[in-house]
């Protein structure tokens, strides 16, 4: 793919870090897909990308089970969040929450920096539920770390989400904001401003750095980091793709779809395959043409899937024959992981995270609904808009008439 393609430059400078949310900065508070090589997705507004990342762990699971041949496990990845107490409290992430320990999705593992501030204050002034119960009750595994700096806690607690196997887990790491700084540790005051010359300088000693170097970068720190991503990634991706080129000789197919995916193309004919229909004085239903539609695109692009939010017999997006199948944890009888209908329930906003995090890992996604309900959506197809990446949204329902439902629908 490039969407990480940087050509001759860093991904990251110096020169990039003093720009930091400014106008055009390669770092922007909020780091943006596409604009900076290595960020996965635009997270946006708080909550979406938890939402996001199910649309990760789900697409693993459907590339894995479509692809994936003896001798060959191309596609086995796990899908990480770090999210802040924010996160926590939006609405989206309890929809995707609720969904991924429906899906029993254990390639997917939250992290929660629980530092219990947020911009007005601490969280206690308005969030005390007890959120690892209700990840319990989500059927979610849940371990907490009690230490942030204890590194081998957080090591095991990364172990043991690696080997569940029916559940999520959420790791719950309680720390402290400005962990060192003289006066603003645990406090509001270091969430979204500038610690100031004073506070920096204080920090700066509590962990052995100069106090008067701004930018300063120890010796030796580039070499580690870069000699352990080549140490792990680099070598990760190596054999990855040495796999991939044996793979294209056994299964030449399969491969020429994974690489459509990668560079986000159709396969060539796919246009070819759309049915036609002639003027006619009655019509059509257009959700009822879509609908016929996209059965000719599912035929013609094997990596077309999605589903809706409990509305697919009304919107008539239901990809109908039996060997598309349904997108179902084995263990329920009810499909398995290369099924490509999605059942999202009544979760219109989740539904939309998760459609944007299949497409981010290059699935042809769809999801639909009533027209009234983008409502719920704005954020997520915003944020599909900001990409630029080709998640499809489907609404109907969309009368400038008050239909039988009434004007809420």
């Amino acid at each position: 793919s490039n969407d990480y393609c940087t050509g001759d430059r860093e991904s990251v400078t110096i020169d990039d870090l003093k720009t930091f949310r400014q106008l055009h900065s390669r770092c922007a508070g909020h780091p943006e897909y596409h604009w900076t090589s290595g960020i996965e997705t635009t997270t946006g507004p708080l909550g979406n990308g938890l939402a996001t990342s199910v649309g990760m762990a789900i697409a693993s699971k459907w590339l894995g089970a479509t692809y994936n041949k003896p001798g060959f496990e191309l596609f086995n990845f796990n899908a990480y969040a770090l999210a802040g107490d924010g996160c926590f409290q939006e609405g989206v992430s309890a929809e995707a929450a609720s969904l991924a320990g429906h899906l029993q999705l254990d390639n997917l593992c939250w992290i929660w920096d629980n530092n219990h501030i947020s911009i007005e204050g601490n969280t206690d002034w308005s969030f005390t539920e007890d959120v690892a119960t209700r990840f319990v009750a989500y059927g979610w595994n849940i371990t907490r770390v009690t230490d942030a700096n204890d590194l081998p806690k957080l090591q095991s607690a990364f172990s043991v989400a690696r080997k569940e196997n029916n559940r999520p887990t959420l790791v719950v790491v309680d720390s402290h904001i400005a962990w060192g700084a003289p006066t603003k540790q645990d406090t509001h005051g270091a969430h979204g401003a500038p610690l100031g010359d004073k506070e920096i300088a204080g920090t700066k000693e509590f962990y052995g750095l100069p106090p008067d170097k701004t930018f300063y970068v120890p010796d030796g720190a580039y070499d580690h980091f870069r000699s352990q991503m080549a140490a792990n990634g680099g070598v990760a991706r190596k054999s990855w793709e040495a796999m991939f080129a044996e793979y294209k000789t056994a299964y030449p197919d399969l491969a020429e779809q994974i690489d459509l995916m990668n560079s986000r193309q159709m396969p060539s004919d796919w246009e070819s395959k759309l049915p036609t229909y002639p003027a006619d004085p009655k019509g059509m239903a257009s959700r009822i043409s879509n609908g016929k539609i996209m059965q000719a695109v599912a035929e013609a692009c094997p990596y077309f899937l999605g589903g809706s939010a409990d509305l697919a017999p009304s919107t008539k997006t239901r990809l109908e024959d039996a060997k598309f199948g349904d997108f179902m944890p084995p263990s329920t009888g009810w499909g398995d992981w290369s099924g490509r209908n999605f059942h999202f329930g009544i979760r219109e906003h989740a539904m939309g995270a998760i459609m944007n995090g299949m497409c981010l890992s290059k699935l042809r996604s769809f999801g639909s609904g009533f027209f009234v309900f983008s409502d719920y959506m704005k954020p997520v197809i915003r944020l599909s808009a900001i990409m630029e990446i080709p998640v499809t949204w489907i609404f109907t329902h969309d009368s400038i008439g008050v239909g039988e439902d009434g004007p809420t629908h």
